[in-house]
């Protein structure tokens, strides 16, 4: 079992002519998740690669083709729109790899989609993979990945992948990882996932990984205390960081001496999970409290 993807997961992917959109859309295609339609408007009825249909809309992508997530490569003036286009057409899962996207239209997409039964990723994040399915929506290196019973959650792209690695080399593979994103305003948070992860049966454990900033790590120590039954390991990000200036992610900044990553690895610490020190044991960590 998996969280939030399974075997019947059929994918759409916004902006898939797209140099991004059509690299990942074959990456994802070779890994073995079930893409079954794409969507870039003017180019309907094309076929990308002369398998995959190409629609003009979410809506028309999702009636013809029964698509039930999507994954966005749509450039960031335009992504807020497209989230809350697949929302609009009854999409239950989306994720959004488009960096760079202004605040303001994330406030105004995560205000849409409120009102619809949607799950989003992102966005500015690398996506979702499940090793044991071969299945991934976004751009999380595969190779890497092992099928397995451990569970990972991310702020940060590149140290989800260090994590997996991690983890691989010691033996243990993944049962689901999500990239949740750094940006400031975003869909599901850690608490969110933590609970998916407690409710899967084949999850024995989570790596959490943070950064400075905001109050995702704080408000996710909260829940695991009182919560969470599963071993959690964790790392944050951003220990050197000086107060305002921001590292990295949008959301990353220390801004009037709160959301520094003492904070954070002291809450996290009071919660019981155990912290790595630095970002080369986030993997043995986690072995440890197995």
């Amino acid at each position: 079992m998996t969280i939030l993807i399974n075997k019947d997961t059929k994918v759409l992917i916004q902006g898939i002519t797209g140099g991004a959109g059509a690299f990942h859309t074959r990456q994802m295609m070779a890994y073995g998740t079930n893409v079954v339609a794409g969507v870039t408007p003017g180019k309907g009825g094309q076929r990308f690669d002369d398998q995959v249909p190409i629609f003009d809309t979410a809506a028309e992508a999702q009636e013809k083709t029964g698509a039930n997530a999507a994954t966005i490569f749509v450039p960031a003036p335009f992504a807020a729109d497209a989230i809350m286009e697949a929302a609009a057409a009854g999409i239950a899962l989306v994720v959004c790899i488009t960096e760079g996207i202004p605040t303001i239209d994330m406030i105004r997409a995560r205000s849409f989609i409120a009102h619809y039964n949607t799950n989003l990723i992102g966005p500015n994040c690398p996506g979702i993979i499940a090793p044991p399915l071969e299945m991934k929506l976004g751009i999380t290196p595969h190779r890497v990945c092992k099928a397995g019973r451990i569970g990972v959650i991310s702020r940060s792209g590149t140290l989800t992948y260090e994590a997996i690695a991690q983890l691989g080399a010691l033996g243990l593979g993944q049962s689901t990882c999500v990239g949740i994103g750094g940006d400031p305003v975003g869909g599901l948070d850690f608490v969110a996932l933590l609970e998916m992860y407690e409710r899967d049966p084949d999850t024995d454990g989570v790596v959490l990984i943070g950064e400075i900033g905001g109050s995702a790590e704080e408000q996710a120590a909260a829940f695991i205390k009182d919560n969470i039954k599963k071993p959690v390991a964790a790392f944050i990000a951003g220990r050197t960081a000086p107060p305002g200036k921001r590292m990295g992610h949008a959301g990353a900044i220390i801004a009037g001496g709160k959301g520094t990553a003492r904070e954070k690895v002291a809450a996290l610490e009071a919660a019981g999970v155990r912290v790595s020190p630095t970002p080369a044991e986030i993997g043995s960590t986690l072995a440890a409290l197995l």
